[in-house]
């Protein structure tokens, strides 16, 4: 058998142990106080059941003012209206503890329960009014506990939502920008090279049932990025013909590692649009995947781009990288970045910082092949 104080639940035994430890203090100090004042000292029984008639009744309304301080509650700021409420129910609850505890002692007492009652009023009213009291901060601490940790929870949860969103408002950004840049490329070859066309198109289309069928969440396996990268590729690939080449370094103890979706394709892009995109003759895109500590390390770079000395790593390069920067911001903080770099004798390198989690999915996918 449980008592309920608010919302919390104590067992019986437990509850009138608490009880007895009160009514023992209170009654040891009764029995100080007459041997100090050289009062008449009576015996030990008697102070006992003294403090058991007045404490254990305190213990029986314990759960009335509880739903009395949590129906009628005073919040800050103070206002008259509660505290309005609140008065004279303590006045009345105290009064009943008076009449209880009168009622109670009647039946070991030689008295009548009127002078029992004068005498309760007289020698416990005031301690039993700050009872009360005590109780209804107790109850209205332990609602303000429990408000502050479901707010906390609510604010925590509304956190992760607005995170969540952002990440998929950058997402849908990002999308909608490789899909127009792929149908462009495709529109430009199809008076040129309808098979080339063709073949893009079915890439395309490859491309985007992967991702529509197997993605679920923000992260996925290195192993799956590379897959989805390499379709990508393949579109590019048709499209530039002998003028692009790739490369593909990998460790294969990163495989299993947990990354963005879609977080290389963007940088890919950009390392092609930068490059054989905007100057004459070949260009080689390389990407490199290894582990450093407790980091996963990504470089892409292309041989046939540069940097302006004025050029920050995110301004000129499009909705792809910013959208990167962002995203790793939103899910890894400051653990994650990315920056772009001169190489030498001429290139640019893309350098990814992430996390190292693995990542558990389904092994479904392609094989990826390890240059």
């Amino acid at each position: 058998m449980k008592v309920r104080l608010g919302n919390a639940n104590i067992g019986l035994l437990h509850y009138l142990g608490l009880w007895t430890v009160v009514a023992a203090v209170f009654g040891a100090q009764e029995l100080l106080r007459d041997i100090v004042d050289d009062h008449h000292v009576w015996s030990l029984w008697d102070y006992t059941r003294w403090g058991m008639v007045q404490w254990y009744t305190w213990a029986a309304l314990a759960p009335w003012v509880f739903r009395l301080a949590e129906r009628y509650p005073i919040r800050a700021p103070l206002r008259l209206r509660g505290l309005g409420k609140q008065l004279p129910l303590s006045l009345g609850i105290t009064m009943l503890a008076m009449v209880i505890g009168a009622m109670v002692s009647t039946l070991f007492e030689p008295s009548d329960f009127i002078q029992q009652l004068w005498y309760f009023v007289g020698q416990h009213f005031a301690t039993g009014l700050l009872t009360y009291w005590a109780l209804f901060a107790i109850q209205q601490a332990m609602a303000f506990h429990e408000e502050k940790s479901r707010r906390e929870l609510e604010a925590s949860r509304l956190t992760a939502e607005l995170a969540q969103s952002r990440l998929r408002a950058l997402k849908s950004q990002l999308q909608p920008h490789f899909l127009f840049n792929t149908l462009h490329a495709i529109a430009t070859l199809l008076d040129e090279d309808t098979l080339s066309a063709e073949d893009m198109l079915l890439r395309l289309s490859d491309l985007l049932r992967a991702f529509l069928e197997d993605y679920d969440g923000q992260e996925i396996s290195l192993k799956r990025e590379l897959v989805l990268l390499d379709l990508y590729l393949g579109i590019q690939r048709t499209r530039f013909k002998d003028r692009l080449t790739t490369q593909i370094y990998v460790s294969p103890d990163t495989l299993p590692c947990a990354v963005p979706s879609l977080i290389l394709q963007p940088i890919v892009e950009n390392a092609i649009r930068h490059g054989i995109g905007e100057r004459v003759g070949a260009d080689c895109v390389e990407i490199e995947c290894r582990r450093e500590g407790d980091s996963l390390c990504i470089d892409v770079r292309n041989r046939n781009s540069t940097l302006e000395a004025d050029t920050s790593t995110k301004k000129g390069h499009g909705i792809g990288l910013s959208n990167t920067a962002l995203r790793l911001r939103e899910l890894y903080g400051d653990e994650a970045q990315v920056r772009l770099e001169m190489i030498w004798p001429q290139g640019v390198i893309c350098r990814l910082r992430l996390p190292f989690r693995e990542i558990e999915e389904p092994d479904e996918s392609p094989e990826v092949v390890i240059a």
